[in-house]
């Protein structure tokens, strides 16, 4: 008879005839089944609840195998400690904050986290660091990697650089090409380590001269098949371009699939809140629905335990030392003189630009198009005055 199980509790696995570890419980379509890590493969799979018992019931009684389990519980409990093991073989040395949100991210089993450090603070870096101690703790085998269509091969190159960690780029235009050698009829499933362009994926409502058959096919071939194809961990970059304007708008859309599609994420982005909190909610929903319900439920102490963020001014090197000098603002008065005719003739250009063109269009709460518009239009009149 099969039992119920919760994340961390021991079973036996009667498909594999071990122990296993159980990582988290998944119901798809009424079945529920249940991801654990064999020891002995060390790998992460998925066995259906009628094949796992407790360890205590119809498991073999041999002295051998209760040093087995003794001895596995042991290892699982090792790796489960303060020690990190991804520092140790990168072959970057990681800063002190990326050890610290290291060492936060994986202090629980809950690993879905928004990276907020400023610009420059390495979150490529931490998110690898993440990836490569929970694929060495044996909880991550098939990780995602979704960013911007600019910074997929800075992704691919990085991990191989710094962890040694193959990705493959996929580009879904190419799909009908790849079929042809892909023995999975998903082809997201084809290898376990994928980084992709971030709107390459997103879901389509329509487009003008396609049939609902071809648009529907479009989004099974990316996005359905993508959320279906049993993550362990995802990755955005960028992840701020998810929050939207809107529920409807198709990069949130594909936010939600990814947030549903893995047990472990993490969002990327140096900039998560951009002054509107209704599209920072969005964002941080993606984290964790329960604790987000609707955008008053955002403060900054609900928020804390979700998010990682080292400011440039609080960051130091292994020495201690920091790792930005400050900034400092000062007015310093001058005098123009007769030489700085065309120097006096630009400030007073850009100054008249700045008050009376972008500011007007920011007034008009117009987009940021309209206002580089106007922005072009008072460049050419300052240029017509300066030249």
């Amino acid at each position: 008879m099969s039992g119920s199980f919760t994340a961390g509790e021991w079973a036996w696995s009667l498909e594999h005839q071990q122990g296993c570890k159980v990582v988290d419980t998944q119901d798809l379509w009424g079945d529920v089944l249940y991801r654990v890590w064999v020891p002995a493969k060390d790998a992460i799979v998925r066995v259906r609840a009628t094949q796992l018992l407790p360890p205590t019931e119809t498991a073999p009684r041999t002295s051998a195998w209760l040093a087995y389990l003794t001895a596995a519980a042991r290892v699982a409990d090792a790796l489960t400690q303060d020690v990190l093991l991804s520092p140790i073989e990168a072959s970057v040395i990681p800063l002190p904050h990326q050890i610290r949100a290291l060492s936060r991210s994986v202090s629980n089993d809950r690993v879905r986290y928004l990276l907020a450090d400023e610009v420059g603070l390495g979150k490529t870096i931490e998110a690898g660091l993440i990836m490569r101690e929970l694929k060495l703790r044996g909880m991550v085998r098939r990780t995602l990697v979704v960013a911007p269509k600019g910074l997929v091969t800075q992704w691919v190159a990085e991990m191989r650089t710094h962890f040694n960690e193959e990705f493959r780029l996929f580009i879904p235009s190419d799909f009908s090409a790849f079929r042809r050698i892909a023995r999975e009829d998903n082809v997201w499933q084809t290898y376990d380590q994928v980084v992709c362009p971030m709107d390459s994926v997103k879901p389509l409502d329509g487009r003008r001269g396609w049939s609902r058959e071809r648009v529907a096919e479009y989004n099974r071939d990316r996005f359905g098949d993508l959320t279906s194809a049993g993550w362990d961990l995802i990755i955005v970059d960028e992840a701020h371009r998810l929050g939207g304007s809107t529920e409807q708008v198709a990069r949130f859309k594909l936010g939600r699939g990814l947030a549903e599609a893995a047990p472990y994420l993490l969002l990327l982005s140096a900039t998560p809140h951009q002054g509107k909190t209704d599209a920072f909610h969005r964002l941080v929903s993606l984290v964790d629905e329960d604790a987000f319900p609707d955008p008053g439920s955002i403060s900054r102490e609900r928020v804390q335990p979700f998010v990682i963020r080292t400011e440039k001014r609080r960051a130091i090197d292994a020495e201690g030392q920091p790792l930005f000098k400050p900034r400092s603002t000062r007015l310093v008065p001058i005098a123009w003189e007769e030489r700085h005719g065309q120097q006096r003739a630009l400030y007073e250009a850009v100054t008249e630009y700045v008050r009376e063109g972008y500011n007007q269009a920011m007034r008009e709460k117009k987009s940021a198009s309209s206002a580089e518009s106007v922005g072009e239009l008072g460049l050419r009149k300052l240029a017509e005055r300066v030249i």
